[in-house]
């Protein structure tokens, strides 16, 4: 009985094991159309995504679709429907949006009239047909509001049975440009009762330019709606804001959302993206990962009206969720192939990420792209890959001393052979990544004490270290 219980107190632990990802990466490369702005992305149960968007001529409003986000950049792109050659709906044709509801298809958008192009107001074209780029299209005319005055960006949402309506108009008794407002709907292209006023332009990064809360778009996760906005003008300030509430709660009350008092998403020029705004929602093809859609510029300057410049274009990014059920938006990743999270495999909370250029895993990162890495092509050949920092453009994961670090790529060949890995079939679990050093064989990256070194695992702890997630 003695030695049973002494053997007991002596036999290996086996390690933790954390639970594969309920969201496993995905990967798109940025970005998805030129001169396509305002985009709306839709995933039908048709397995078809649909994408409208602004074009730069304001004229028209053009569709494509694919059975993957990716396959929208080449997808053959149709004209639904052409403005009017006088009178309203004759100009400025912006921010198409496209919803399936009982049966049938919406396009909700703006636009202006030929006597006064900024007499901006809402539309709704309704179509019959499975394919809305074949569809039959008709005009079910303006969305009528509280007041006759410039207003745009439908979009609409069910929560708890009850569709809404949000949009952006303005106030005539304000000096605002536009707010945001919410509306219940009695059908696709009427609201009823008594709209409410859920966000006016008040924060200095909302009144750059022009005081403007636009492009209210919706998204529910774990019990809460969260409505992100664009603000101020459409150049390098333009940017994200975010409303939440509760989706027990009463709507329709302004006193039931929280308006975030920064922004979530803004210009970076770290990875030249400038301007991101007007976003819309969408779901990955495997439906596990919640995907954030939205437009920018590859530029800070702009000559001119930034709305006489073509060039805001479509981009998509995964959209990440903190531990406390809020989304993070995380920053505009550079232009190419979107990044990654790499989570422990033994402690689920975990993330490699960089601090003070030391790699390392924590939980709760902040900021979100700290713990981003673009898997490229090795920087020493192909078969290989090499971990480049989302935030950092052109640092990569090496390993010095056996200890991984943060590093920009001095272009030797020492840096490319230690910033190199064999990408394998995680070593405590298949569904799983392993990362073995290109330059030392049999050693693989690994977490110990929460830094990153390089090692040769001998024990099933080792090994559990030297797994991954990707995420």
């Amino acid at each position: 009985m003695l030695v049973a219980l002494a053997a007991s107190l002596v036999a290996p632990v086996s390690p933790a094991r954390a639970a594969v990802p309920e969201s496993p990466a995905v990967t798109y490369t940025n970005p998805i159309a030129a001169q396509r702005a305002d985009p709306h992305i839709f995933k039908h149960t048709d397995g078809y995504y649909y994408f409208t968007a602004t074009v730069p001529e304001y004229d028209r409003i053009v569709m494509r679709r694919s059975t993957t986000i990716q396959g929208l950049s080449t997808a053959q792109e149709v004209t639904i429907w052409t403005k009017h050659a006088s009178g309203v709906m004759g100009a400025h044709i912006w921010a198409p949006e496209i919803h399936f509801i009982d049966g049938r298809w919406y396009v909700y958008f703006a636009a202006g009239s030929t006597s006064d192009v900024w007499a901006i107001r809402m539309y709704v074209l309704e179509g019959t047909g499975a394919n809305p780029l074949t569809a039959t299209w008709t005009e079910r005319g303006q969305i009528r509001t509280q007041w006759e005055s410039f207003s745009l960006d439908a979009t609409t949402f069910v929560v708890n049975g009850v569709r809404y309506l949000a949009w952006a108009q303005r106030d005539p008794s304000v000096n605002n440009n536009t707010d945001i407002y919410l509306a219940r709907m009695a059908n696709p292209w009427t609201i009823t009762g008594t709209p409410v006023m859920l966000s006016r332009p008040t924060y200095s990064w909302e009144t750059v330019g022009f005081r403007v809360n636009e492009g209210p778009a919706v998204i529910q996760h774990g019990g809460q709606v969260f409505m992100s906005y664009s603000a101020s003008a459409t150049d390098s300030n333009y940017c994200l804001g975010l409303l939440s509430a509760s989706a027990s709660a009463d709507l329709l009350n302004p006193a039931s959302w929280t308006k975030s008092p920064t922004p979530v998403f803004t210009s970076n020029a770290s990875t030249s993206q400038y301007g991101p705004g007007h976003n819309s929602f969408t779901v990955s093809e495997d439906g596990k990962s919640d995907i954030l859609v939205y437009h920018d510029r590859s530029y800070r300057d702009i000559s001119g009206d930034p709305l006489d410049d073509p060039n805001r274009r479509t981009r998509v990014q995964k959209l990440y969720w903190k531990a406390d059920g809020t989304p993070d938006f995380g920053i505009p990743v550079a232009d190419g192939v979107t990044p990654q999270r790499l989570s422990s495999y033994n402690f689920a909370d975990r993330f490699v990420r960089h601090w003070d250029y030391r790699a390392r895993t924590d939980a709760n990162v902040s900021p979100l792209a700290d713990s981003q890495f673009r898997v490229v092509t090795g920087l020493a050949g192909s078969g290989t890959v090499s971990l480049e920092s989302a935030n950092f453009p052109g640092y990569f994961l090496r390993h010095k001393n056996f200890e991984v670090w943060l590093e920009r790529n001095d272009g030797t060949a020492q840096f490319a052979s230690d910033a190199t890995f064999y990408r394998r079939a995680g070593l405590s679990d298949t569904a799983g990544i392993s990362y073995e050093s290109y330059n030392y064989a049999g050693r693989y990256i690994r977490h110990w004490e929460q830094l990153l070194y390089v090692q040769t695992p001998s024990t099933a702890t080792d090994r559990a270290d030297a797994t991954f997630y990707a995420q």
